[in-house]
Order: structure tokens, then sequence, then C-alpha cells
């Protein structure tokens, strides 16, 4: 092959080594990541005796994860960097209290509730509201 028909190829992308590298791709089975620490997590990713929830669907996307009721996700113990800015997406009650499951609120001091997940349970929320604040519930979940 001629050097005009070579340097061709190169600048249309289809030959020479650098063309053909392979774009970088993300380990598999990294779906999300721990919003205080980073840590790269498997989806639905939450440790026993916490309420997880995610920014994406599926337990994906920033994880802000608790083991205490939290009656303000900024300013609480657990501080979740996304409250205010993004939605919840999907939640995982991987409690192990006597409680039967968590409820979850758009305000802070536990007001207006939108949802509550049985002990145990995971799922994808609507995606169309913040969350600030959440507590444990031994009575109606649903």
């Amino acid at each position: 092959m001629g050097l005009l028909a070579t340097a061709l190829l190169v600048v249309a992308g289809i030959g020479g080594p650098a063309a053909q590298a392979a774009a970088p791709v993300a380990p598999a089975g990294i779906a999300a990541f721990d919003d205080q620490t980073g840590e790269a997590l498997a989806a639905w990713d939450c440790n026993t005796g916490n309420v997880c929830f995610w920014t994406g669907f599926g337990g994906t996307g920033s994880r802000c994860a608790w083991n205490i009721a939290d009656d303000d996700w900024t300013a609480g113990t657990h501080k979740c960097s996304w409250a205010t800015t993004k939605n919840v997406k999907s939640v995982y009650n991987a409690g192990t209290s006597s409680a039967t499951g968590v409820a979850y609120f758009k305000n802070t001091g536990h007001n207006t509730r939108v949802g509550c997940t049985k002990q145990g349970k995971k799922g994808d929320l609507a995606g169309t509201y913040q969350l600030r604040s959440h507590k444990w519930i031994s009575t109606s979940c649903g």
C-alpha cells in the first residue's frame, strides 16, 4: 500500500495502532459507588442492617446508606451529598431491627411521606422527587 493510502486510512480511523485501540470500559460488576467513600459497588450493594438509596434505577449510581433513622439527610450523622440536587430512584431496606419497614419523606423532620419499603425488599421508585429524611416504622408499610 502506498504512503498516501496508508495516511488516508489512519486519518479515517481505520488503520494504525492508535485508531484500533479499544475505548476504556468500566470494570465488570461496577454499577454504583458509595457517596461518602467513592468505593465502587455492585448494583444493590447494601450492608445488612442499612437502608440504601441510589440516584439510579436498579440500585445504581451514587448510594447513600444509613443504619439509623435520619431526620435531615444534609445535616445528620450520615450526610448525603446529593439529597438536595438529585432525585432518588431506587431503595433497598436491608434492615434487621424489629421494625417492619422504612418510611421516606420529601422534607426534613419526617414530613411529607412519599413511600415505604418493607424489610428485606428493594425496588425502583418513581424517580421524580428528592428525599430529605427517613425512619424505620412498625406500622403499615405501603
